[in-house]
């Protein structure tokens, strides 16, 4: 032992033919730039001095170097290329250090190295890909670190990995498939960890060691074996399960291991009941000497040893190892709100049940709620996990362990998605446009599920534009667009944002901008003096048009005969007067222009009604009911030829009026089968400008079945003489009365 603190530069150079050189148990902090010139050195040993970090590019020159032992200095960090250009490296020792990460970068050039040692540091993590540049190792060492978690890609690489040493670490957690990358290891040490979970579940970490010889699983606290736990390790010979007080094991849970020559396995908390029987005839069967197994239930068994007992000594009469009732169940819940889980477990022992919860196999603190009471000598438990304003971080599985002294017992693994509530990133804003361009409406949303975007129009899926293939939208793209936009297109368009969470909708209006125009051409009227007429000026256009009338080109102003209803749309003139005659305007006009339409109005003087009949009356008289009814109706055969039979029966009576008494006349018309009236009177308002289909219309025929009615009431008592004097055709009175006779048919 010496006490060198500092080596200059240059003061090995003229050592060029060295190959082995050891500075172990000195004062030495550095080494860049140390070992220059000795190209032939093969062994370097720097052990038991101060180095903290090894820099890039210290050991360069040193192509020949076979073995390197930095053993207990105070490295912290390995920066990149620390080891650069060590090719030939074989043997790298780290042990008794401070190194917290196995980073890529620091093994960067090691690509024959063999094997590596990192005992007794600080190690937590080893980043991913780290043994890219180092594939040829075959024997690792990591114990007395502080790992805690095996993943799948952290032993990516090593194919050719014979050896791994694990010992005295803080492992609580292996994933399935993470030896997967390691198919020739042959010695896998694990001993003095907290992998007790991964031999008591359903776990398949070991699946894939075919080649594995050794397996040491010594004190992890393991109290349950798995019977699957061992599957696919055929080649073991020596499985150490020492320091564990396993109470159970499953039935064949060593079936798997063919090659079995030496289980160490020290116990005496077997539960030694029905289910244990398999294992004291296959212990005979193989007489393992390192194997002691003893009984610690049921009580009148504690102590004995399982290999002397007889098969009736096996019973199930009861189950101090706890059993789960219920298991949690997988859900989903909704970011910001709160969540339950419960698990509900019994056991005929008095021992206390302990629960402990796992999220992604990592024991949570106690954050649970336990709730015990004991039932005819049975102890039932429960345990309610809260889960309050979870977030992503809270997603994952979820299970629950429940132990006492006897065993531990695990539930199946609840999964629990976590998801977002949509919430709109872009949202729909109101357009005006003119016709003939292309709208473009925007809306997307955020959520957990993704939300599905969907749009209606006006509360339904009814699209004009869809129809005639003007309406796009990528399933991709956060716009739809309509092109050539048309009036049938305005509305309002609601985008809807939908996910498992729930959904929300975004309202816009679509407004389609047009020059006022005519709904249809304004047209040439006449009247009789006297007689109301409707002018009509049916406006198209958005906005709405603005209406005025003009007279032979001066305003138009209502008046006590003049006004105008309908939005302006209809000028309503009644009790109409010569002076009423002339050309009317419409002018229509919004923000876009302007459009005048013309209508002339042509005033009859009134025509003057002769009393007597003339010779052809009857023949207009029955030509003028015919078209009323054929207009009416629809021309209906039907009421054709009802119409012409009464047509028919009209003329007989006419021609026989002034032969034949009174009596006679009434009897005539009694005989009469089909009573026809045609009404003038209309009811509709004055001011609609519109007709109803519901209501009669201004020439209503008013139809009575003598067959079925005996007479028809009418107003009053000059009216009925008129239909006894005259034909049965006649205008009522614009004033309806209620009629009496409710078989009257209209």
């Amino acid at each position: 032992m010496n006490q060198i603190r500092k080596i200059e530069n240059g003061s090995l150079g003229n050592l060029t033919y060295l190959e082995e050189l050891r500075l172990n148990k000195n004062h030495l902090t550095m080494m860049k730039d140390l070992f220059t010139n000795l190209k032939k050195l093969r062994i370097l040993e720097v052990n038991r001095n101060e180095l903290q970090i090894i820099h890039g590019l210290s050991l360069g020159g040193l192509k020949n170097l076979k073995e390197l032992r930095l053993k207990r200095n105070k490295i912290e960090t390995l920066h990149d290329g620390a080891f650069w250009p060590l090719e030939n490296l074989t043997i790298l020792q780290l042990d008794f250090n401070l190194l917290t990460t196995v980073r890529k970068g620091g093994l960067f050039g090691l690509k024959h190295l063999q094997k590596f040692t990192l005992s007794h540091n600080r190690i937590d993590t080893i980043e991913m890909q780290a043994w890219d540049t180092c594939k040829e190792i075959v024997e690792l060492d990591l114990s007395h670190n502080e790992m805690t978690s095996i993943e799948r890609g952290t032993f990516e690489s090593l194919e050719k990995l014979e050896k791994l040493k694990l010992d005295h670490n803080q492992i609580i957690y292996i994933s399935d498939g993470a030896f997967s990358s390691t198919p020739n290891l042959q010695i896998l040490e694990l001993n003095f960890n907290k992998i007790s979970y991964m031999v008591e579940d359903i776990n398949s970490a070991f699946s894939s060691l075919g080649q594995l010889w050794k397996l040491g699983l010594a004190h992890n606290k393991i109290k349950s074996v798995n019977k699957n736990v061992f599957t696919g390790l055929s080649s073991v010979t020596e499985l150490d399960l020492s320091g564990n007080n396993v109470t159970s094991i499953q039935e064949n849970a060593f079936i798997s291991m063919t090659s079995l020559t030496r289980l160490r396995m020290n116990t005496k908390a077997l539960v030694c009941d029905c289910g244990l029987q398999w294992l004291s005839m296959w212990l005979r069967e193989h007489s393992y000497s390192d194997t002691e197994v003893y009984c610690g239930f049921p009580h009148w068994l504690q102590g004995m040893s399982l290999i002397q007992l007889h098969h009736k000594n096996f019973t199930c009469d009861e189950y101090p190892k706890p059993r789960i009732t219920e298991e949690p169940k997988s859900q989903m819940g909704v970011k910001g709100n709160n969540v339950t889980l419960i698990c509900r477990a019994t056991s005929t022992a008095s021992a206390p049940l302990h629960f402990t919860w796992k999220h992604g196999n990592i024991e949570m603190n106690d954050a649970s709620q336990i709730n015990t009471s004991v039932e005819n000598g049975v102890t039932v438990a429960s345990s309610i996990l809260h889960l309050v304003n979870v977030t992503h971080e809270n997603a994952g599985k979820y299970q629950c362990m429940v132990s006492n002294t006897y065993g531990t017992t695990y539930s199946t693994k609840a999964k629990l998605n976590i998801i977002i509530y949509p919430s709109f990133s872009k949202i729909p804003h109101d357009i005006r446009i003119a016709a003939g361009n292309t709208a473009r409406l925007e809306c997307s949303a955020e959520g957990q599920p993704s939300p599905q975007i969907a749009w209606q129009k006006d509360g339904g899926n009814d699209f004009p534009a869809a129809r005639e293939r003007r309406m796009h939208m990528m399933p991709t793209d956060d716009v739809l667009f309509i092109v050539d936009v048309k009036t049938a297109d305005s509305g309002v368009y609601s985008c809807t944002a939908q996910n498992l969470a729930g959904k929300i909708i975004a309202n816009a209006t679509l407004t389609i901008l047009e020059t006022p125009s005519f709904v249809k051409p304004m047209e040439n009227k006449q009247v009789t003096v006297g007689g109301s007429i409707v002018l009509e000026c049916m406006a198209s256009g958005m906005p709405r048009p603005r209406l005025s009338w003009r007279k032979n080109g001066d305003p138009l102003q209502a008046t006590e005969r003049h006004f105008f209803t309908a939005e302006d749309q209809l000028l309503i003139i009644v009790d109409t007067k010569i002076s009423d005659a002339g050309s009317y305007e419409c002018e229509m006009s919004n923000s876009l222009g302007s459009v005048v339409g013309e209508s002339h109005l042509t005033v009859k003087p009134e025509i003057l009604r002769v009393a007597a009949p003339s010779p052809n009356e009857n023949d207009i008289l029955g030509l003028i009911i015919i078209t009323v009814v054929c207009c009416a109706v629809g021309t209906s055969i039907v009421w054709v030829v009802i119409i012409y039979q009464t047509r028919r029966r009209l003329n007989a009576v006419a021609q026989t009026t002034n032969s034949q008494p009174s009596s006679a006349i009434a009897a005539t018309v009694a005989d009469t089968q089909t009573h026809i009236y045609l009404e003038t009177s209309s009811q509709h308002s004055k001011d609609s400008g519109t007709g109803d289909s519901t209501n009669p219309s201004s020439d209503q025929l008013q139809l009575c079945l003598p067959e079925e009615i005996v007479t028809c009431s009418v107003n009053n008592e000059e009216e009925t003489n008129a239909v006894i004097g005259a034909p049965l055709l006649r205008y009522t009175n614009h004033e309806r009365h209620i009629r009496e006779n409710k078989d009257c048919a209209v």
